[in-house]
């Protein structure tokens, strides 16, 4: 008998002891108390999310704002001199006006539009230009629509085009004199964790002539731009590879090209001055240049967002 009862004692303290155990969540302050802990755990987690909600200077392809902008570009490239074997050095000061429009879609789609107006000065030796003097007026005008798809808070993607009409003189060297096409694909990777407002930016071009002026070389370039932008503090930001001047040529050779790869260094610095005013200064310099597109490149821009 004592063996049953003995161990009918340890059971009931076992009851005992887990008794607290089991009380102690029903208990209001404990219940609490775990509340908190949760609600610490829930706020610890969204303050790691990507919301990547930084200023926008009006340049992200992926989240395009109602822009006005001001471009001032200065080009250095060597060009035939005119006569077999000899260069001369072309420079090319383009003074371009911008405008981008947003247009809500339904869903999670955003329609990018764009115009930009290009006014060229330049001294390219040509027939009807044989001193290499400098001549003025306006360059190729093109129009861009891109279509934008945010998946989530850190990915989002775009495909468009761009179009380019023959509307600079290209006896005078102001333009192409073919009509260009431009398709376009980038992926939008944000990355809060440097700073709220970076991310990543590959885009992808192909720029591809078509009709137009006969006698004029046909256009075919692969363009790359691994745009990577890194928000600092005071509203500062610096850019690596802000425009697509990674260029693989397939189409006819150009002066002096020794191959089809053009690889610049590309480096933007810049400032959100106001809400809606940013200023930025690139420069950009050739690493590979087979195919000679520029040995030095500078471009000003001014960015009104509204």
């Amino acid at each position: 008998m004592q063996g049953p009862g003995i161990a009918r004692v340890l059971r009931l303290r076992s009851v005992l002891a887990l008794a607290p155990l089991v009380a102690w969540p029903l208990h209001p302050a404990a219940a609490g108390q775990d509340a908190a802990a949760a609600s610490s755990a829930v706020a610890a987690v969204q303050s790691t999310a990507p919301t990547d909600r930084g200023d926008n200077t009006g340049e992200d392809f992926a989240r395009p704002v109602n822009t006005i902008q001001l471009y001032d570009q200065y080009v250095t490239a060597p060009r035939s001199g005119g006569q077999l074997g000899t260069t001369h050095e072309v420079t090319t000061v383009t003074l371009k006006l911008r405008a981008d429009q947003r247009i809500d879609l339904p869903g999670p789609w955003k329609l990018a539009l764009r115009e930009d107006l290009p006014f060229d000065a330049k001294n390219p030796v040509s027939a009807a230009n044989p001193s290499g003097e400098y001549v003025n007026g306006i360059g190729d005008v093109h129009a861009q629509a891109v279509l934008i798809r945010e998946i989530d808070a850190r990915w989002t993607i775009g495909f468009g085009t761009r179009l380019y009409a023959p509307t600079g003189d290209s006896s005078l060297g102001l333009g192409s004199g073919k009509w260009q096409i431009m398709p376009v694909v980038g992926v939008r990777y944000a990355m809060p964790e440097i700073s709220d407002g970076s991310y990543f930016e590959p885009q992808l071009w192909y720029d591809q002539s078509f009709a137009g002026d006969p006698s004029k070389k046909n256009i075919s370039n692969l363009r790359f731009a691994p745009v990577w932008r890194i928000a600092l503090p005071d509203r500062w930001f610096v850019t690596f590879y802000p425009s697509p001047d990674i260029r693989v040529n397939y189409g006819d050779p150009i002066f002096g090209q020794t191959g089809r790869l053009f690889l610049p260094f590309d480096f933007q610095l810049g400032r959100k001055l106001a809400d809606n005013l940013t200023v930025s200064l690139e420069l950009s310099v050739p690493i590979i240049k087979d195919y000679p597109v520029y040995d030095f490149k500078t471009a000003a821009r001014l960015n009104l967002t509204f």
